[in-house]
């Protein structure tokens, strides 16, 4: 049975997985925004290019793996302890995260500190999800998670101008850590999934990851649930991120701001979600919506290395509409909800993400390592390739993967009972 209790999409539940998200992505954008003061606070010569890359790096690649480790320990105990455990420790844990982070005076503590903080930032998104998926009716959940994706992606835009208010990096991630708490609190009024107090009386495997590589179909379904997200990363990660170098490399003299590129992307993508979801909602398909925002991504991306993209002023357009196309991680999270049974929809709806993310090193090992330090191509070269390989990826992905717009959502992935 169904809880007989239902929500809106502008319900509580929805409110705080999205402030949720909010915080989420203004920790886990800060430290781009702040990387060279903050680094210049602790020490590190920026002069150096050297020393001051491999800090940056070697933070990147700690909160990286926090956020690895995270995505399966908070997905396993989403579906054994329940959804609203894991916001509340995935909160608290990146609140405390970010207040260590605005005392750290050397490298190793500034690593250590972001590794804490992706291991808190991993089960946030997947448990709000998830929760919001199965709180709201199917006729609704697409706009509800929508919304929690859209406004939660506001918060790289709050994080941009937070820093550019203060000037002052330590303060940042002390107001990160102070929004966690005060989410702590809206959290104590919010229910738990009813199909999760369904689940708790059944004694069937729950939030078991080896079941994602037990079975043939199950495995299937995974992998595609992850490589139908890999272009809003290499769009992110590589297009975005390295926009002043590809601005270079394109036009010449230039003094754009990669945070600034990145600032507006992330505007745009927070459009591109909320809208992702009444597009869906318009095509009663998930998959149709998708197709759409696919195609979108692939005209933003010739965009970006046609002609047309010669100045500063056309570059940072061009990466706001790259940031819009590529507004689908909403669906995309949800979609991989939507595959699998109560018992193991947490784990998937928190790893899938987790998984993409941890995907960007490897398209960093095509473009930056393969194609132009062994193949010795360019850089437009390299990322053009990168960029086709990515999308052909997903197209195939997406393409073979089920519909779920009309899915019920209440059932039981597999029977295997516990031992």
């Amino acid at each position: 049975m169904q809880p007989k209790l239902t929500y809106s999409i502008f319900s509580l539940p929805v409110l705080v997985a999205a402030l949720g998200y909010f915080v989420d992505i203004y920790d886990l954008l800060l430290f781009t925004i702040v990387r060279e003061p903050s680094l210049s606070g602790i020490g590190i010569d920026l002069a150096d290019k050297s020393a001051a890359l491999a800090a940056s790096a070697k933070i990147i690649n700690w909160q990286m793996t926090g956020l690895l480790i995270g995505g399966v320990l908070w997905g396993t105990l989403g579906d054994k302890k329940g959804r609203l455990s894991v916001l509340f420790g995935s909160i608290l844990l990146y609140s405390v995260a970010n207040f260590w982070t605005g005392f750290v005076t050397t490298l190793d503590q500034y690593a250590y500190a972001r590794f804490i903080a992706g291991v808190g930032l991993a089960g946030e998104l997947g448990a709000g999800i998830t929760l919001v998926s199965e709180l709201l009716p199917k006729s609704k959940r697409g706009v509800g998670t929508s919304l929690v994706a859209g406004v939660g992606l506001f918060g790289a835009v709050f994080a941009y101008y937070t820093f550019q208010y203060t000037q002052d990096w330590r303060l940042c991630y002390k107001i990160g850590g102070g929004l966690g708490i005060g989410l702590l609190l809206l959290r104590v009024s919010v229910a738990e999934s009813g199909m999760f107090e369904q689940l708790k009386q059944s004694n069937v495997s729950k939030g078991n990851v080896l079941m994602f590589f037990n079975d043939a179909g199950r495995f299937k379904k995974y992998m595609k649930a992850i490589l139908i997200g890999l272009p809003t990363w290499y769009v992110i990660g590589i297009l975005v991120n390295y926009s002043n170098r590809f601005a270079k490399d394109f036009y010449g003299e230039t003094a754009l701001d990669s945070g600034r590129s990145i600032m507006y992307a992330y505007t745009a993508i927070a459009i591109g979600d909320i809208l992702i979801g009444l597009v869906s909602q318009y095509f009663k398909s998930r998959k149709k919506a998708l197709y759409l925002f696919y195609a979108l991504t692939i005209f933003s991306v010739v965009l970006f290395y046609s002609p047309l993209n010669n100045g500063d002023t056309k570059m940072y357009f061009i990466c706001a509409l790259l940031g819009f196309s590529s507004g689908f991680w909403a669906i995309f999270v949800t979609m991989g909800a939507e595959q699998f049974g109560t018992n193991l929809r947490a784990t998937a709806a928190t790893t899938i993400p987790n998984m993409v993310r941890g995907a960007l090193p490897l398209m960093n090992l095509l473009f930056l390592d393969l194609f132009q330090k062994s193949w010795g191509w360019s850089l437009t070269q390299s990322g053009m390739i990168t960029g086709l390989l990515v999308i052909v990826i997903a197209f195939t992905a997406v393409y073979f993967t089920e519909e779920t717009f009309h899915k019920d959502l209440n059932y039981i992935e597999g029977e295997s009972l516990l031992h």
